[in-house]
This record gives C-alpha cells, structure tokens and sequence, in this order.
C-alpha cells in the first residue's frame, strides 16, 4: 500500500521512459540494494528444477525491463530467481522515435514500441561481467531493425555466440510487433530455419545451453500447432507466452485515448486472459517447459497462470503498477497454495 498510495503517483507524474531509465540507475545504489534484500526477499520460496536448471524461486524479471544488463545486482536483491535481459540486437540502436511508452491506469497496462532499443550486445556483455549477485540470467536475442528477415538468422547468431559465456539460458524473440516485419519469422520457413542453426552452434559448445522461444498471443491456433511442432522438431527447450499484443478490446481506457497513443504492443492486465489461453493450449498438445508472462498483476494472477501450467513466471507491467514487493507477495502466497 506504501508503493501505490506514495511512490508510485509520484512516478506516474514523470514521463514513462524518463523514471524507467532514472531508476534503472538507482537501482545500482549499494543502499538502496541492501534495503530491497531486508525488505522485499522471501525467506522461503518453492524451488524449481527447468530445462535443467535449478531456479531459487519461479518470479522471473520479463525482458525488456533491462535491455542492456545495467542493473542486474539491483534487481536480484529484489528476490527474483531470475532476470531476462534484451532483447539484444548485435548493434546498438535508439529503437523507434519517441514518445514510445504509455500508461493505461485505468485498465493497469503500458502501450510500448520501444523497437529493441539497446546499446548492443558487445556493451551488454561487458554489464554483466560486472555483475555481483550469481542470479540465473536469461538472454533475449533479436536482430537489429535493418537487417532483412533473409539475413536475420545471422544476427540471432552473433548474439548467441556473444552471450553463450554470459547467460544461463536464451530466448529468441521473433514475436515483437515494434519492429517492421519480425512476427513474419513466426512462420515455419524462417523459424525453422532460425531454432536449427541455433541449435546447431548450441551443440558445437561444450556444453549445450536452453533455448527458448517467445511468441506472441495474437497467433491462431493453426500457427501455435505449426511451432509446437517446430520447437519439438527442433528440440529447443520450451516456450516463453507471450509477449505484448497488437489488440485493444475489453479497454477501459477512452478509445480517443487510446487511438493518441498510436500503434505498439499492449501489457498488463487486458493480457491476463489470452496469455493464460495459450499456455493451457500449449500444454494441451505438449509437456514441454512453459514461461508465463502477460498481465500477472497479483499473487494469484501468477497462481492462475500455474495452475494453467506454466513452469515459470515473469512480471514486468506488474511490476511497476504493484511495485518490488510483488515478488515476495507471489512468492509467499504460492508457498501458502
């Protein structure tokens, strides 16, 4: 209640990507660090055993929060088991022109088209080598905007390969809709094509590390058959659902608002019910690993998103309206359940 009733009006009186960049920065304050690890972590969490890798607790930081890596330490003293950071191009870009970043208070969401801003994936390694805290990491690799889909394979390569040392698992993000043309590599040609040649250099590691793919929840269901079939053909290791989406129905929010705000990927809770939909039908066809993410915004929102079968969870839209201590709520209520 201290977070919604004080700090955060006081955040939400600031530009969206100025107090999200201004406490990326706090959050590498050695004080402030050692005030989120007294207040926010849970003494006792469920620990869990995926794709082969043992996580302290299932609450996991979504990518995008911390593209570049810059506050790792800060965000792991908040309690989470894991954090996802990108998604990384091979090059460092600004993303789309701003004003890029809304929020949606009365229906608890954010419009983003960030566009993979980032400053690349050399200045991303070099973050996490000055990392403190051992907190499981997650890679989220993309392509950088003016590569062509016909080439892009070999940008989620340079990541790969640049990251491998760095991170404890990948996901590969073909399914964000702020960048021209990405979702197309959702379809089976490329995305074949993309998980192979990743799994080709996966296996010419000396050992092979977790990949994982994004997907967004405006797929039918024709196209979810298509890559549950290609991530078993391929034998990556799960799937990430989902990502933001390109839909506005059920808003709250003035559609005049809403329409200002231009084109972007929607968060938050209007996502709650479909991304919860497309992880029950992945488990309907598929016991592979599941990472829900979308409009978890309580302790039983990321019940729910369980029950429906999800291994893993994220927040991130969550996370700002509800504050850190989210984390240790989700994490003692699904001990309590």
């Amino acid at each position: 209640m201290f977070y919604k009733k004080l700090i955060r009006p006081l955040l939400f009186s600031v530009d969206p990507e100025v107090i999200h960049e201004t406490a990326l920065a706090g959050l590498n304050n050695f004080l402030f660090q050692t005030l989120f690890k007294i207040v926010c972590q849970q003494k006792t969490t469920i620990k869990k055993t995926v794709f082969g890798i043992d996580f302290p607790n299932p609450v996991g930081l979504a990518a995008g929060f911390d593209k570049d890596a810059a506050a790792i330490d800060g965000f792991a003293s908040m309690g989470f088991g894991f954090i996802e950071i990108g998604t990384v191009t091979p090059n460092g870009q600004p993303g789309n022109p701003k004003h890029r970043l809304f929020r949606l208070p009365q229906d608890q969401a954010l419009i983003n088209r960030m566009g993979f801003n980032n400053r690349g994936v050399e200045q991303v390694v070099e973050n996490i080598k000055k990392r403190r805290s051992e907190v499981i990491i997650g890679g989220n690799i993309g392509k950088n905007k003016i590569t062509s889909n016909e080439k892009a394979v070999d940008d989620y390569l340079k990541c790969f390969n640049a990251l491998y040392n760095h991170v404890d698992y990948f996901v590969v993000n073909v399914s964000s809709p702020n960048t021209p043309g990405l979702r197309e590599l959702q379809e089976k040609k490329p995305l074949m094509e993309i998980l192979n040649r990743l799994q080709e250099q996966n296996h010419k590691k000396q050992r092979t590390k977790p990949i994982l793919l994004k997907i967004a929840p405006d797929i039918t269901d024709s196209q979810l058959d298509d890559i549950v079939a290609i991530i078993e053909e391929t034998k990556s290791d799960g799937i990430v659902a989902t990502n933001t989406t390109i839909s506005r129905s059920n808003l709250s929010t003035s559609t005049e608002k809403v329409e200002t705000m231009g084109a972007g990927g929607l968060s938050g809770a209007p996502l709650k019910k479909r991304s919860t939909e497309i992880i029950q039908k992945i488990k309907s066809r598929s016991k592979m690993p599941v990472i829900g993410v979308g409009g978890i915004m309580s302790p039983e929102d990321a019940l729910e998103k369980i029950k429906a079968g999800a291994d893993l969870i994220q927040i991130y839209t969550g996370f700002i309206y509800e504050g850190p201590l989210l984390v240790k709520r989700i994490n003692r209520y699904l001990c309590d359940n």
